[in-house]
């Protein structure tokens, strides 16, 4: 592997062909996930019970809770780059067999349950390593821009990703369906294949010890942490009380107020553009000032318009009040994943990054059945203010902890001072041991 130059001048993220790379494989990587979820619910309502069809989806969400934090383990031993590459080739090959079956036979829910079950559990290691890769491949002062571009990238799979599933679906079954994700996941994998990675100080590397050790050590790494510590709890605070009314308590709420599932769709599109447009920001803008400051009051305010959506009698006001929701949370958590990836040491990366996902994906959902029965008991306008209450309390401790209050994105000159000046004092030479370099 070719360690990327540290002396040479480097190019703005949008402008670097490693990142463009990087930003196509993730787009490919997001369209096929869309594009495979919309197929796999379609096949599960019409093969059963609108029960049983709920208990396929969420089979992917037990072995991603489960495994999620040795994932990050496995990311830093083996490398942020091998493990992206090995999780869409499993993809790749899940999907195209699934499509396979289907044109032999019709599989059962079982089968449905048990795909989905694997799909979690390389779900598992690919959310964490995906989090640890952008800093391997970018200058530090990049990182918000590269966050920016990650988001237009995952707003673009989301957009574009259902409705090119629903078409697929459509017009030539589930069949083409799953074989148009596997295509879009084998497309990742070249494009994956040319990046190339910083290397690591031996002495950072990941052991090849017992898993449990090395996550014990990632853990006391963040517990230590002045800045990455309380950035958990903020991820997860604003995940508590974020999740559950956009994504349970939205359509309860439409249901209420006669919107019906068109108007679900309208509020949903005015979040993503909203979201869409502060990824747009981050990426030609590529740093925002007093980081720590503006993410703490964005969330604080984001709260708010969550909280008066739910008192907003017009559908096109609701469209409005969430296309601020998506602007001020889609750049509070850009500007929070940025941060994380700049203070934090890139051999723990997968760790923290799988920290960061398990709020989001494995600890939150939890709480949607909850939303979905205080909804039903007291309306949807105490629930939405006692979510609006948790993000801002989020927005609240972010301001209150120093150190994440004053942290900030390094610009160019910080990056600069922060480099070796040499490659050959991070560079290691290739050896055989028992675990391989990250990024392969």
């Amino acid at each position: 592997m070719t360690a990327v130059d540290e002396a040479a001048p480097a190019r703005p993220a949008h402008r670097s062909p490693q990142l463009l790379r990087w930003l196509g494989a993730y787009t490919a990587s997001t369209l096929g996930d869309s594009v495979y979820y919309l197929a796999l619910s379609w096949l599960a309502v019409t093969s059963g019970t609108p029960a049983q069809a709920g208990l396929v989806m969420a089979a992917a969400a037990v072995p991603r809770a489960l495994l999620m934090l040795f994932g990050g383990v496995i990311a830093d031993r083996l490398g942020p780059r091998r493990v992206v590459i090995a999780s869409d080739a499993v993809r790749c090959l899940l999907t195209f067999g699934l499509a396979a079956l289907l044109l032999l036979t019709t599989p059962n829910l079982w089968a449905l349950a048990a795909v989905a079950v694997v799909f979690g559990a390389v779900d598992a290691v690919f959310l964490p390593a995906v989090g640890a890769l952008p800093p391997r491949i970018a200058e530090r002062d990049q990182l918000a821009r590269v966050q920016g571009m990650r988001g237009l990238a995952h707003r673009m799979g989301s957009v574009l990703g259902a409705p090119l599933g629903g078409l697929v679906v459509a017009l030539g079954g589930t069949a083409s369906a799953f074989g148009v994700a596997g295509v879009l996941f084998a497309l990742s994998l070249p494009l994956l294949a040319a990046l190339r990675l910083r290397p690591l100080p031996r002495e950072n590397r990941a052991g090849a010890g017992p898993a449990r050790r090395d996550l014990a050590d990632g853990l006391r790494y963040l517990r230590g942490h002045p800045v990455l510590g309380p950035l958990m709890i903020v991820v997860l605070l604003s995940d508590l009380g974020f999740v559950g009314p956009l994504n349970v308590g939205l359509a309860l709420l439409s249901e209420q107020r006669g919107w019906g599932a068109s108007g679900v769709g309208w509020v949903l599109a005015g979040f993503g553009a909203g979201a869409g447009g502060a990824s747009l920001l981050l990426t030609v803008k590529g740093r925002v000032g007093r980081t720590g400051l503006v993410m703490g009051w964005t969330m604080v305010l984001g709260a708010v318009s969550i909280g008066a959506l739910a008192h907003v009698p017009q559908l096109a006001s609701a469209v409005l009040v969430a296309l601020s929701i998506g602007l001020l949370a889609g750049l509070s958590g850009a500007l929070c994943n940025a941060l994380v990836q700049t203070e934090c040491d890139p051999a723990y990366l997968g760790r923290v990054s799988a920290v960061a996902a398990l709020g989001s994906l494995g600890i939150a959902p939890l709480g949607y059945p909850v939303t979905g029965a205080a909804i039903g008991a007291w309306g949807p306008g105490p629930v939405f203010a006692v979510s609006a209450a948790v993000c801002a309390l989020s927005g609240v401790y972010a301001l209150g902890v120093r150190a994440v209050r004053r942290a900030e994105l390094p610009g160019r000159q910080e990056a600069r001072a922060e480099s070796p000046a040499d490659p050959k004092e991070t560079a290691t030479p290739p050896t055989k041991t028992a675990c391989p370099g990250p990024g392969g």
